[in-house]
């Protein structure tokens, strides 16, 4: 088996819609690996992700959304807290919350950023979610209620779309 050979563009990462990481279609498996490629994410500024260490970097397949909410708790005031796969904590902003065509929801997450919810935290949310009307869901939460919107369903930019970085070489022809 040929191993191949890796740029900051063809990173061979991409994360699923679970938000799962796989390396040149393998799984990865090593939770600290993983947990790692989560806390390190983030958006470029052209729209793209990548997933940076210190100075090192590269770029990664977004499938669906970059980030995963693992879970929905109501916090000591009431309010109703996303815990996010890159073990990061905000409060929900109702505004944001849509459902895609297959019944997932997704909300925006770290100010414009897209999130999926997990089996999970949709279940953690049920509570709170209302269809008043066939078809029309609304988030009920106190005396507030909040009508769900249509997600676009539109995964960020993949690596191959955007400009080539200048320093586009596998990590072992890196200076």
């Amino acid at each position: 088996m040929t191993k191949r050979l890796h740029t900051r563009v063809d990173s061979g990462i991409r994360l699923d819609p679970l938000g799962r990481f796989w390396h040149d279609d393998e799984l990865v498996e090593n939770p600290a690996i993983a947990r790692a490629w989560h806390k390190g994410l983030e958006r470029a500024e052209d729209g793209r992700y990548l997933i940076r260490f210190g100075r090192d970097w590269a770029f990664v397949t977004i499938e669906d959304a970059p980030y995963l909410v693992r879970r929905v708790v109501s916090d000591d005031e009431g309010r109703l807290r996303l815990l996010l796969s890159d073990e990061s904590e905000e409060l929900l902003d109702p505004r944001t919350l849509a459902r895609s065509a297959e019944h997932v929801l997704y909300c925006r997450v770290k100010g414009d950023q897209r999130a999926r919810f997990s089996r999970q935290a949709q279940a953690d949310l049920m509570e709170f979610l209302h269809e008043e009307e066939p078809g029309r869901f609304f988030l009920v939460h106190g005396a507030d209620r909040w009508p769900i919107g249509t997600d676009p369903g539109r995964p960020p930019p993949r690596p191959e779309e955007g400009a080539v970085p200048a320093d586009n070489l596998p990590p072992w022809a890196r200076t």
